[in-house]
């Protein structure tokens, strides 16, 4: 995290969040909807090359795909009792989601607070490799199950189930194209890092 001072004195916080998953979970959709600055995306039109490549079953009406990575901005007031009131501006990166990308993500983690699995349940296998990858690396992160028009809705504990997800990762019901709805996953990711990191609880 980086500290430095906001044009009304109050002090700012910066910090770092993937939004990682599968080819079509909402990741560049997500971006979007919390994202306060234009993004910096990188969506181009899928072509024939794709074909055999990219698997989009269950994703069929998809025309674009992001082949290196979105860019976003969001400020939040945030009050805690120790430091009193800050903002925080988190910046948000999306990662690219087919798994010839994926040497990409390495980079894109370095400096992160944690990251934000999507998971589309019509493809839910599609959010294993991103799991994998911060648990690995040890990096906080929560499930956000996209719930998709028409997909079948399961409990977070079937989720959990599923795949496998240890007892303390946050599952969450999300719809990445409303604000809200994505702030609260966001927050719910602060918390958790917050807690992972064994500091002082903020309330955002």
């Amino acid at each position: 995290m980086v500290y430095a001072t906001s044009p009304d004195a109050l002090p700012v916080v910066a910090a770092k969040v993937l939004i990682a998953g599968g080819l079509g979970a909402g990741k560049t959709t997500m971006v979007g909807a919390l994202s306060e600055i234009g993004v910096l995306s990188t969506e181009e039109s899928m072509s024939a090359a794709s074909i055999g490549v990219d698997h989009l079953t269950g994703t069929e009406p998809k025309t674009t795909t992001t082949v290196a990575m979105d860019v976003g901005r969001l400020t939040l007031p945030v009050h805690s009792p120790a430091r009193g009131a800050y903002l925080v501006q988190i910046m948000l990166f999306g990662t690219p989601g087919q798994d010839r990308f994926w040497f990409m993500w390495d980079d894109l983690v370095r400096g992160a607070i944690g990251g934000v699995v999507l998971a589309d349940t019509r493809r839910l296998e599609d959010c294993f490799p991103a799991v994998e990858f911060f648990e690995h690396r040890g990096t906080p992160f929560v499930v956000a199950v996209n719930e998709f028009d028409g997909a079948h809705r399961y409990s977070p504990d079937e989720i959990r189930d599923a795949i496998s997800l240890a007892a303390h990762v946050p599952v969450l019901a999300c719809d990445a194209r409303r604000t809200q709805s994505a702030r609260a996953v966001l927050r719910g990711l602060v918390s958790h890092a917050i807690t992972c990191a064994d500091t002082p609880a903020a309330s955002i």
